[in-house]
């Protein structure tokens, strides 16, 4: 009885204590056929979520190098696999643009600070205990919130993907305005290659669902550019990725920028553990895996904090990645450690090829991204069996449209635990009559 309560509290720090017995030669050949699919999956998210974030490419691709490998680790579920996702992109864009421009030195250095800040909140919250927290927190706020998130992302890039020069700086309704006035303007041929990208992609994954449909349809996107003379008529290339591992720098953290960034900080760390509990624990009801979602805050705030320290932004359980790596067969965490291996090796093969990358190809992938991230089937599902879970997800996704990204959430989260307790106290009414 002794041992077993000192093998928990070991655990807490080392959790692979836990599992590290079943790895064997089987596991390890099943983890590396799983990371190795997840690796080829993550290459053009990475590139694309970057790019959303407000950052060069290179650091999706180290966010997806260094946070899955800690959050593995030290997490508890055995499948979910974390680092660069759509809604925190989004809102890491949202958070830092509005203090420095997307892209510069001073704007890296503001996500990686805010990086450390967000995976610290999470890792006290994991230590006091409070992952049972999230499940007060209605499925229905990720719902409105990811969908806001999805209509922002198109709006980011419809501009890109049809040749217009946007100003920055633009709320949702002015840039919509602009698009409509400025419809004589588009340029074809960039037109051409984000949207016959973008058929490409549709087609391949209607048509062999298992290719790397993404990394295919780019190829598609910069053929058409170059058979189109594409670069001699506005369409903008990516330029080769730096074939480099992440370094490790100290982000330059100071009581102003904690000032600052600490609102914002909190609303990416609560989306992150809301995104990852609520995957990892889809993903157990299928493996029959027990989780811990105290360990899981602790395993997502470590891998902020590692992260935001080698070059890496802010991540969170990926749902597509997490259900990949459970269908590919993966047995432990260690999917994730061969999924980043993985793509380092990727990384230096390919790293020469972007260079002939056009941007609006990216543009027409991560179109496709944004329309995959609303669940129009949970959507209904939700309006038919809940009015006021309805109206918390309404609500949550026009906040994300018309406010402030951490706001929306708040708001979300806020109505959420309103109708929560609104439940309780009428159940207990009825018990006691």
């Amino acid at each position: 009885m002794a041992n077993s309560k000192k093998l928990n509290s070991i655990s807490r720090f080392l959790p692979m204590l836990l599992w590290w017995p079943m790895v064997n030669k089987s596991t390890l050949k099943a983890d590396a056929f799983a990371g190795l699919t997840n690796a080829v999956v993550v290459l053009p998210q990475g590139v694309a979520f970057a790019m959303i974030a407000g950052l060069p490419p290179i650091y999706g691709l180290y966010t997806a190098m260094i946070v899955p490998v800690v959050a593995a680790l030290f997490g508890s579920s055995f499948h979910l696999i974390s680092g660069p996702t759509t809604a925190i992109s989004i809102v890491i864009f949202s958070a830092i643009s509005q203090y420095a421009e997307p892209g510069t030195a001073q704007y890296i250095e503001l996500v990686l600070v805010i990086t450390v800040l967000a995976g610290v909140i999470q890792l006290v919250m994991g230590f006091a205990r409070l992952g049972s927290l999230v499940n007060f927190v209605s499925h229905s706020v990720i719902i409105g919130f990811t969908s806001g998130a999805a209509i922002l992302i198109a709006t980011s890039q419809l501009p890109h993907a049809l040749g217009l020069d946007l100003t920055r700086g633009l709320s949702f309704v002015e840039k919509w305005t602009f698009m409509i006035s400025s419809l004589g303007n588009i340029n074809i041929y960039v037109l051409v290659v984000s949207f016959g990208t973008l058929i490409s992609a549709i087609l391949l994954k209607i048509f062999i669902p298992k290719s790397p449909y993404l990394i295919i349809a780019m190829i598609i996107g910069s053929v058409i550019s170059h058979l189109m003379g594409g670069e001699e008529n506005g369409v903008e290339l990516l330029g080769e990725l730096s074939a480099s591992l992440p370094t490790f720098h100290i982000p330059d953290i100071t009581f102003k920028s904690i000032e600052l960034l600490t609102p914002n900080a909190f609303a990416i760390a609560l989306l992150g553990l809301i995104e990852a509990v609520a995957i990892a624990r889809s993903i157990a009801l299928k493996s029959g895996q027990k989780l811990d979602g105290n360990q899981e805050f602790i395993g997502q705030g470590l891998s902020n904090i590692v992260g935001g320290l080698f070059s890496s932004y802010a991540g969170s359980g990926s749902f597509t990645r997490s259900g990949l790596n459970y269908q590919s067969g993966a047995k432990t965490p260690l999917s994730a450690v061969f999924a980043a291996l993985s793509l380092v090796l990727i990384l230096f093969l390919v790293a020469p090829l972007t260079a002939y990358l056009p941007i609006p190809a990216i543009s027409g992938i991560i179109l496709l991204v944004a329309f995959n991230l609303i669940d129009f089937k949970e959507i209904k599902s939700v309006a038919h069996l809940s009015k006021s879970e309805f109206s918390v997800l309404t609500v949550t996704f026009l906040s994300t449209l018309f406010f402030h990204l951490e706001f929306a959430i708040y708001i979300g989260v806020f109505l959420s635990f309103l109708f929560y307790l609104q439940r309780t106290i009428k159940n207990k009414i009825g018990v006691k009559k």
